[in-house]
């Protein structure tokens, strides 16, 4: 079978990379831009089955690729992907009337883009060919708030100024730091994301990760110790954490239950 191809157009390098290697490890043809500009006169040359473009880049946005690309009939149904950290509702509108098909906001994991990919290629091919049974539109895996992680899914993550991909198993924990949640992982990386503590309980196995206070969730592989100090209070250690997690009142229930 015939590699689909996809343009990728993105100004992060080691994102770029990561990105790329992912997507050819999966069977995808791949070829990348760093800007606007080159990512466009690619589009135009090679003609992919399908692009995934950040909205701010250089020498031309993501917005002005996809708009110059709506007007030559070659390229105007190319299925079109943005990439966004951020986005207001006017941008959110501006790239759905202008054509684009998703938006994939980072922090993102390998498997909601790869789904993303796979929808819209599996609408283009039965769009081209409805009586092939094949092609068929399959429903949407789960993704974003309605997703549960598994332990060796990878989300894309914000350090400082790279864009990298951590496991979730080498997720310690995570507290809140209003208006946003701290994620920290095993190799020190840290991460702030403007989510609630809520969105992540229901999104994390169950397993292996636990509530024990309003402001926190841990992984409990990292746990060392745990400390009874009264009935209903307890201290836990995470490895290489020098101040413990007190678990509040509320949760003391959730740690008795789980390690009693």
């Amino acid at each position: 079978m015939k590699k689909k191809k996809i343009l990728l157009i993105e100004d992060d390098k080691n994102l770029l990379l990561n990105v790329k290697n992912f997507l050819e490890e999966e069977g995808f043809q791949l070829k990348t831009a760093l800007d606007g500009k080159n990512g466009l006169d690619t589009a135009k040359e090679w003609k992919p089955d399908l692009i995934i473009c950040d909205i701010n880049i250089p020498l031309k946005d993501g917005y002005q690729v996809l708009a110059e690309l709506s007007k030559e009939k070659p390229t105007k149904t190319i299925p079109f992907i943005f990439l966004t950290a951020k986005i207001e509702k006017e941008d959110l509108r501006k790239g759905m009337q202008l054509g684009a098909d998703d938006y994939i906001f980072k922090p993102f994991d390998l498997d909601d883009l790869l789904n993303s990919i796979k929808i819209r290629l599996e609408k283009t091919s039965f769009r081209n060919n409805p009586k092939d049974a094949s092609h068929k539109e399959k429903p949407e895996k789960e993704t974003g708030k309605n997703k549960v992680y598994e332990l060796d899914d990878k989300i894309l993550i914000s350090t400082g100024s790279k864009m990298q991909f951590c496991a979730i198993k080498d997720l310690k924990f995570i507290k809140t730091e209003n208006p946003y949640i701290r994620l920290k992982f095993c190799d020190g990386k840290i991460s702030l994301i403007r989510e609630t503590l809520e969105d992540w309980e229901v999104k994390l196995p169950a397993k292996t990760f636990i509530r024990i206070h309003r402001a926190a969730i841990i992984n409990t592989e990292f746990i060392t110790k745990i400390e009874k100090l009264a009935s209903t209070c307890y201290l836990i250690r995470l490895k290489d954490e020098t101040e413990p997690f007190v678990i509040s009142k509320r949760y003391s229930s959730r740690i008795r239950n789980r390690f009693s």
